[in-house]
């Protein structure tokens, strides 16, 4: 996957938005949350669930995402993943962090 291809999926959530910063890294975010970084050490990192943490780093393609591991975070090679990946892995770490926004806030993004 490319920066451009991981920047469409990512603008294709809702309420989704983009900004650049922390070195040049693509964050993109929900609510004014984070729910993506591309850029960051040569990959995509994600947020994910526990179970998912540990499939990812354990077994997977994942590693700790640095500064970001305790949140449970992962970074993922833009080489060592295809569409269908990096979209799911998109949409869930999207639906993780606008869950955690407020219900007037989701409101107001259209996301309740």
């Amino acid at each position: 996957m490319t920066r451009e291809e991981i920047e469409a999926l990512a603008l294709s959530m809702p309420a989704a938005t983009k900004v650049v910063q922390w070195g040049g890294s693509d964050v993109y975010k929900v609510g004014g949350k984070v729910f993506a970084i591309c850029g960051l050490q040569g990959g995509l990192a994600f947020k994910v669930t526990e179970i998912g943490f540990m499939v990812l780093t354990e077994n997977g393609p994942g590693r700790q995402a640095p500064y970001l591991a305790r949140g449970h975070w992962v970074v993922v090679d833009l080489d060592d993943m295809d569409e269908g990946e990096a979209r799911s892995w998109i949409e869930t770490s999207h639906g993780l962090i606008a869950a955690k926004l407020t219900r007037a806030v989701r409101a107001e993004l259209g996301l309740a």
